[in-house]
C-alpha cells in the first residue's frame, strides 16, 4: 500500500534518492519490453527525489507517479499520443500534476495512449510507437485509451500511482484489461486544467493504483476546486480514506440487467456474478434494474457528442501555434490540410470528419442537438435509480483482453462497441470504479461500480470490500 511506503519515507527509513534510481532503471527495462511510456523523465524524477530527501512531506511522499501523455507536465514533451504535437513542451504543470508534486509524488514519465484518446485498445498510436502490451499476455491489448497507465500499474514491482484520463471509458476499460482498480471521478471533481482535450464536456482525470486504498488517498491529493478551470466543482472535499473501513451491510446495489445480455462473454458474466455473491455475503442487498435508454442509445449519443467536440477542439492543431508544421505555402486551407493530413492518424481524421458532419448546418438539429437531448434523458434515467439504490454495477467490459491479431479484424462498429458499458456514466458525469473480480485463463476481469454525482466515497467503500 502507498500509505505504508509513505510512512517509511516520512520517517526517513527509505533512501528516496536510491529508491528512485532503482525505479528509473526498472522502468527503462519494462518500457523496452512492454512499451508503456512515450517519454520517461529520469532527470525530473531525480531532481524531485533530492528535494524530497531534504524535506519529506505529503500524502504521496516518494511515490513514483506516471502521467498519461495528454496531461501536461512542465518541460516534458506532452503529445496526447499524436505526431502533430511533437515538440510541444508545456510551460506549466496540469493542476492534477501540480497537486501530486505538492504531496510529494515523483513524476517518472508520460504513458502511452490512443491518439487524443481515440480508441479502446491503445492501438491507434499516432506517434508510430508500438502499442503497449498486456502485462498478462504480450499478444493482447492493455485496453484504451489509458493503456500504458494500466499496464505499468499492474507490472511495476514498486508502489505506484498513475494519472489517467477518461472521455468514454478510457480509465476503467484498460484497468479491467490489466487487472487493476481505477476510478473515473465525477465530472468537475478533479480539475481539467492542463489536460489536452478530446471532448470538453466529457473529459475527466482520475487515478489508477494497485489497491483501492491507494485510489482513495490519490483522489484526496488531486481533487478540489481550481479557479483556473471553469467546470471545477467548488465543494467541501471528503476524506475518502475514511470509507475504506466501513462495511457494506444494508447497502442497496442495482445490477444493470441489460449489461448481462447478448454480446457478453460467459467467463465475464460468471466472474461478475461471483462478485455479486460476495457482495450479498457481506450484507449488501442486490436487485436488478433496467436502463433501457442508456443501453440502447448511449453509444450513438456518445460518438455524436464526443466527435463533435473533438472536431472543434482539434481545430487549433494546424502547425502554427503548436507542434508539427510545414513550410508556409499556399492558402490557409492548403497549408492546414497538408499539416493535418501528414501528422494526424487515421482514427483522428475519421473522428474529426464525423464530428464536423454532425455539427454542419442542415445536420446539427438532426444529430448533435438530438444527441444532447437524449443525453439529458440518460442522466434522468440514472437519477431515477439512485433514488432507490446506492450504486449500480455491471461488468466493466463485455470481453476478455483481445489479441492484437483479432483487433485488426474488427469492423469499425465492433471497435466502438468496446465502450458499450462505459459510455453511460461518462455521458452522465457519474463517478465509476473498476475492480478486478477474477480471471479466466489467466486474463483479468473487471466489475464496474457506478455512483451518483460526488458519491466516490460509496464506490471506495464497496470496492474495498470486494478487493
Amino acid at each position: 500500500m502507498i500509505t505504508e511506503f509513505v510512512k517509511q519515507v516520512h520517517a526517513q527509513n527509505i533512501d528516496i534518492v536510491e529508491h528512485t534510481e532503482k525505479v528509473i532503471a526498472e522502468l527503462h527495462k519494462l518500457n523496452e519490453e512492454y512499451h508503456y511510456f512515450t517519454a520517461l523523465t529520469p532527470e525530473l524524477a531525480r531532481q524531485q527525489a533530492k528535494q524530497l530527501a531534504r524535506n519529506p512531506h505529503g500524502m504521496l511522499a516518494g511515490i513514483p507517479v506516471s502521467v498519461k501523455d495528454n496531461i501536461c507536465v512542465k518541460g516534458v514533451e506532452s503529445r496526447a499520443g499524436s505526431r502533430i504535437l511533437s515538440g510541444y513542451k508545456p510551460v506549466f504543470h496540469a493542476t492534477a500534476v501540480e497537486r501530486v508534486i505538492r504531496e510529494g509524488g515523483i513524476i517518472v514519465g508520460k504513458t502511452s495512449q490512443d491518439e487524443f484518446g481515440f480508441g479502446g485498445f491503445s492501438t491507434n498510436t499516432g506517434l508510430g510507437f508500438a502499442a503497449p502490451l498486456n502485462p498478462f499476455d504480450k499478444e493482447r491489448s492493455c485496453g484504451g485509451s489509458s493503456g500504458g497507465a494500466a499496464g505499468i500499474t499492474q507490472k511495476s514491482a514498486f508502489p505506484h500511482l498513475a494519472l489517467a484520463e477518461s472521455t468514454g471509458g478510457s480509465i476503467v476499460n484498460p484497468a479491467s484489461f490489466c487487472g487493476v482498480p481505477a476510478l473515473c471521478p465525477t465530472y468537475g471533481l478533479v480539475s481539467r486544467y492542463g489536460l489536452i482535450d478530446y471532448a470538453s464536456s466529457l473529459d475527466k482525470i482520475g487515478p489508477m493504483a494497485k489497491q483501492v486504498a491507494d485510489i482513495a488517498y490519490a483522489l484526496e491529493a488531486i481533487a478540489g476546486f481550481d479557479k483556473n478551470e471553469s467546470t471545477s466543482a467548488n465543494r467541501q472535499l471528503e476524506r475518502y480514506h475514511e470509507y475504506l473501513s466501513l462495511n457494506i451491510k444494508g447497502m442497496k446495489i442495482g445490477i444493470i440487467q441489460e449489461s448481462l445480455q447478448e454480446g457478453m462473454e460467459q467467463a465475464v458474466k460468471d466472474r461478475f456474478m461471483d462478485a455479486v455473491v460476495l457482495l450479498e455475503s457481506n450484507g449488501a442487498k442486490v436487485k436488478r434494474v433496467s436502463l433501457p435508454t442508456t443501453m440502447k442509445y448511449g453509444l450513438a449519443v456518445y460518438y455524436l457528442l464526443a466527435t463533435s467536440e473533438a472536431s472543434t477542439n482539434l481545430a487549433k492543431y494546424c502547425g502554427i501555434r503548436y507542434g508539427k508544421g510545414e513550410d508556409l505555402q499556399g492558402n490557409f486551407n492548403e497549408y492546414f490540410s497538408a499539416v493535418r493530413s501528414r501528422h494526424l492518424g487515421f482514427e483522428a481524421k475519421r473522428r474529426i470528419l464525423l464530428g464536423t458532419f454532425a455539427r454542419m448546418s442542415g445536420f446539427r438539429d438532426a444529430y448533435y442537438l438530438k444527441a444532447a437531448q437524449v443525453r439529458t434523458k440518460i442522466i434522468q434515467e440514472y437519477q431515477k435509480h439512485f433514488k432507490q439504490v446506492d450504486i449500480l454495477i455491471s461488468p466493466t467490459v463485455p470481453i476478455l483482453p483481445p489479441r492484437f491479431a483479432d483487433i485488426e479484424k474488427l469492423s469499425l462498429l465492433q471497435n466502438y462497441m468496446i465502450d458499450i458499458l462505459t459510455v453511460g456514466p461518462n455521458l452522465a458525469g457519474l463517478p465509476h470504479l473498476s475492480i478486478p473480480v477474477g480471471f479466466k485463463d489467466k486474463l483479468p476481469i473487471g466489475m464496474m461500480l457506478i455512483g451518483n454525482h460526488f458519491a466516490e466515497g460509496k464506490l471506495i467503500q464497496v470496492g474495498s470490500a470486494l478487493q
